[in-house]
């Protein structure tokens, strides 16, 4: 276990349901306290909820009434309570606390276990560049302050922030993309295919991460409707499973004979088009 020196408690939890049931009940500030004492055995053992006396040994009921200096009656009342209210769950012989990644500052908490790992190491090395003699068992370092873990966390949590922002972004970007360049197929191939397909979004979004522009969509669809179109045996291709597949660029730069010359005329018939 890396154990920590503190927890989250919200300012606002006495105003929970929960909280006020439990505070109707005869003994309800001895049952707060330990419910209190389990958030912070939880904490010291930081195993992801679980009340433990080592890395391998749960605490049971019996040693909890003697490490929280409680009556063991009150303990298995307190418990039963918890467990009533969803606050608890029990896996074998183990309590965990429930939602325990919900409530409590997972990140730091893993942060400090790499921390603690990290420091050991380097203590470790040390000692044997000084040629001192390896103590028997890990010395246990102290992490830094939980304060500081959490203001990392903040830069952290910005940083997630600003990153979910430009991936906001450029979603919307693609929905744009997706639009444009399905609208123009379907104007120029008279076909009718959705651009809110997952599988034609898939395709596109492919091309756009490599690099490609709409213009260079729409010159595939003008090179390949002009190809294509009139020819029954190809114009069934007309579709975004083979124009905007693995061979996009190939088409993107295939030379049309008669293409050229009817480029501009292409560019102002969409125009029309979307105008209309």
């Amino acid at each position: 276990m890396a154990e920590i020196t503190w927890i989250k408690l919200k300012t606002d939890m006495f105003e929970h349901d929960k909280i006020r049931l439990i505070e109707s009940l005869p003994d309800s500030d001895t049952i707060i306290v330990i419910w209190v004492k389990l958030l912070a055995a939880a904490g010291k053992a930081n195993s992801n909820g679980f009340i433990m006396l080592s890395e391998n040994i749960p605490m049971n009921e019996e040693e909890m009434a003697t490490i929280f200096n409680r009556p063991l009656n009150t303990v298995r009342l307190a418990l039963q309570t918890f467990k009533r209210y969803g606050m608890i769950e029990v896996d074998g012989e183990a309590i965990r606390i429930k939602n325990w990644e919900n409530h409590q500052n997972i990140d730091g908490m893993d942060r400090v276990k790499q921390l603690n790992a990290e420091r050991n190491r380097k203590y470790r090395e040390r000692k044997k560049q000084a040629a001192l003699p390896q103590p028997e068992s890990d010395v246990s370092v102290t992490s830094r302050d939980g304060a500081d873990i959490d203001k990392e966390l903040d830069i952290d949590k910005i940083k997630k922030k600003k990153r979910k922002e430009e991936d906001k972004e450029l979603s919307c970007k693609h929905d744009s993309a997706y639009k444009e360049i399905i609208d123009y197929l379907n104007l120029k191939a008279g076909t009718a295919y959705r651009s809110t397909s997952k599988a034609t979004q898939s395709l596109i979004k492919a091309r756009l991460n490599e690099s490609f522009s709409i213009e260079d969509f729409k010159t595939v669809i003008d090179k390949k409707v002009f190809s294509w179109l009139q020819d029954p045996n190809f114009s069934k291709y007309l579709r975004p499973s083979t124009l905007f597949g693995t061979k996009f660029e190939g088409y993107l730069n295939e030379r049309v004979r008669g293409y050229e010359s009817n480029s501009t005329s292409h560019a102002a018939e969409y125009s029309d088009g979307i105008n209309f």
